[in-house]
């Protein structure tokens, strides 16, 4: 599968992904419609599919132009069916459904929303995880609860190790410099910070990420660890409890 990063609005990304067997073309959470018009055009893809994680307006703003232009087929969360107009498609939880030639299995992950959702390919081994995974974070809990968010954290922590996370925002540095504060003494972590510096620096994106190396270096999927624990004071804890006190440290953290 072929895939382009398009870069929308402020920190978002939009993906354009490409299924070389069958020719589908997916949009994957267009938050802005023209710079995917012109992202297609330079690339020669003609779009049949929309895909949505959520319903946020910086996912879902392009449906509309892109739909009309197109004549796209619009899928997504059923949990958000009354939030995104006009799916012609709606998914549950690990209902598989197919793009071209590929089987994609959706799983509901709320947390951020009540209904989002994430797009697995499970073949060509690709996360499409919108605004609930990010690289070494993950969303605020705008509408779910902890219990919620980490539950679905664990479902995707465990995909397979090389599966490669597209997500929805430029978030990685901020998260890293949260996750360095967190544990300074975690080399993975350290690494990590080292290495999305960089990248920020000379104005590339920090995506894909993968499972494996979130597990590793993402204090957001390691509440069960004792380290993590500790560094919040909470060893011994529920690992919900201890997300919980680790989002919370993140939503302040500048």
């Amino acid at each position: 599968m072929q895939i382009e990063i398009v870069p929308v609005l402020s920190d978002n990304y939009v993906y354009l992904i490409r299924d070389e067997s069958s020719g589908a073309v997916g949009i994957v959470d267009p938050g802005e419609a023209g710079p995917v018009e012109a992202a297609l055009a330079r690339l020669g893809w003609t779009p049949t599919h929309i895909l949505n994680t959520h319903h946020h307006g910086d996912h879902t703003a392009g449906n509309a132009a892109l739909k009309g232009r197109f004549g796209c087929t619009l899928v997504g969360p059923r949990a958000e069916t009354t939030r995104i107009p006009d799916m012609d498609v709606t998914l549950g939880d690990e209902e598989v459904w197919r793009f071209g030639d590929q089987d994609v299995r959706f799983l509901h992950v709320p947390g951020h929303t009540r209904g989002h959702g994430a797009f697995w390919f499970e073949e060509s081994g690709h996360l499409f995880s919108g605004d609930a995974l990010f690289a070494m974070g993950c969303g605020r809990l705008f509408e779910g609860t902890p219990a919620e968010m980490w539950a679905s954290l664990l479902k995707m922590r465990d995909l397979p190790a090389d599966t490669q996370v597209w997500c929805g925002h430029e978030y990685t540095l901020s998260n890293a410099r949260f996750a360095a504060d967190l544990l300074p003494g975690d080399p993975a972590v350290a690494a990590r910070l080292h290495e999305t510096s960089a990248q920020r620096d000379q104005g590339r994106p920090t995506l894909p990420t993968t499972i494996g190396r979130e597990r590793l270096s993402n204090p957001f999927l390691r509440a069960d660890e004792a380290s993590v624990q500790e560094a919040v004071g909470m060893r011994g804890s529920d690992p919900v409890a201890v997300f919980a006190e680790i989002r919370r440290r993140k939503d302040t953290f500048r």
